[in-house]
């Protein structure tokens, strides 16, 4: 039996689109660390950059904005160090899916995560839920286009400054 041949410039195209998706992969896995990350830092600037320039952020009562510019003083308003200068809260990032578009600069995503906080009279407060995400390459990188957060359990209320 006989081996059919084998294009050895078709074999090199798929061993480097295999390799473009994973590093695709890793980069939009890094994305979802450093977003969690530059939160807890309590810095709105790096927050920021890891959306698109014309980005929507929709984290229900917490935080809705459009663009990078209007994300950053958002971000500005609610991710902040405690007055010690300590970590205000804890995010908690797990199970991203990420799809990515063939052919394309999109993905789409989601990931489960956790805040860990405390409410305005010191009582700890965990909020867990989920983020849907739509990411594009803008640039030469990933980043987000479109991030929904949603609330799973635990709630906000009057006394967190925000509409029961």
């Amino acid at each position: 039996m006989s081996v059919p041949a084998v294009d050895p410039g078709d074999e090199l195209r798929s061993l480097g689109a295999r390799l473009r998706r994973f590093e695709d992969l890793e980069e939009i896995r890094q994305l979802y660390i450093d977003y969690g990350r530059h939160l807890d830092a309590g810095d709105p600037a790096a927050y920021a950059s890891l959306f698109a320039r014309d980005a929507r952020l929709r984290l229900g009562p917490v935080m809705r904005a459009d663009g990078r510019e209007e994300i950053e003083k958002a971000a500005a308003k609610v991710v902040r160090l405690a007055p010690d200068g300590s970590r205000s809260s804890v995010h908690l990032l797990a199970s991203p899916r990420i799809e990515l578009t063939a052919g394309s600069d999109t993905a789409s995503g989601e990931c489960v995560w956790a805040a860990i906080s405390s409410a305005p009279d010191g009582a700890p407060r965990v909020l867990v839920g989920r983020h849907v995400d739509v990411l594009v390459r803008e640039d030469g990188r990933w980043c987000f286009a479109r991030r929904a957060g949603l609330i799973g359990i635990g709630a906000l209320g009057p006394a967190d400054g925000q509409e029961a």
